[in-house]
């Protein structure tokens, strides 16, 4: 790996931290080629911290470590991603990213409907939300729901009519997000399941 330390005269090079697993950026540090090198040889992140002027190994303090887990080096050889897992909160403030986000796995728009189900769980307007009115009735008449959904979803599936099919199979995953919650599970859960079984 070839990296350009001296391309801003100060032989510093930023490294943008992320969490190898959530993909969520943690924070923002500043290499030498000392950092570099030590970072490589403990797998424990390393910085040139310009405040301290010295070397500084994020968590050598607080335990908070952040550890290597693989790193690259962009296209003009002159800032790194450094993929990590994190042990504890990233930033000195307490908070798990530097930017006063939490550290959680996300997906994508996944996410979104999952909050929403829960939000229009919570709010309990069973005349206003869909979502509400079919919680109230009990987790037999989700669950019953989701079987339903599923049942189009494979009719559609044997017939020629795309569009159908997508938006049945729609109709059955918003209703499997619901189920789980029902449950008392997310999509979390799933992935660590499934996880689980790929190191069977």
């Amino acid at each position: 790996m070839n990296i350009d330390f001296n391309k801003n005269n100060d032989g510093l090079v930023p490294a943008v931290i992320q969490d190898a697993t959530t993909k969520n950026v943690l924070m923002l540090g500043y290499m030498n080629e000392e950092a570099f090198a030590k970072t490589q040889e403990t797998k424990k992140v390393t910085f040139f911290s310009r405040t301290k002027n010295r070397l500084w190994t994020k968590g050598e303090e607080s335990g908070n470590f952040l550890n290597l887990v693989d790193l690259k080096l962009d296209c003009d050889n002159d800032t790194l991603l450094i993929f990590v897992n994190p042990v504890g909160p990233t930033c000195h403030k307490g908070t798990d990213t530097c930017w006063n986000e939490e550290n959680k796995q996300e997906y994508g728009f996944f996410s979104t409907l999952e909050d929403v189900i829960a939000e229009r769980v919570a709010n309990k307007d069973t005349k206003k939300s869909y979502v509400a009115s079919l919680f109230s009735k009990g987790i037999n008449k989700v669950a019953q729901k989701v079987g339903e959904e599923a049942v189009e979803t494979v009719i559609e599936a044997m017939d020629n009519n795309d569009e159908l099919f997508l938006y049945e199979s729609a109709d059955l995953l918003f209703h499997y997000l619901m189920l789980l919650q029902a449950k008392g599970f997310t999509l979390k859960d799933i992935e660590a399941e499934l996880k689980g079984r790929q190191k069977k």
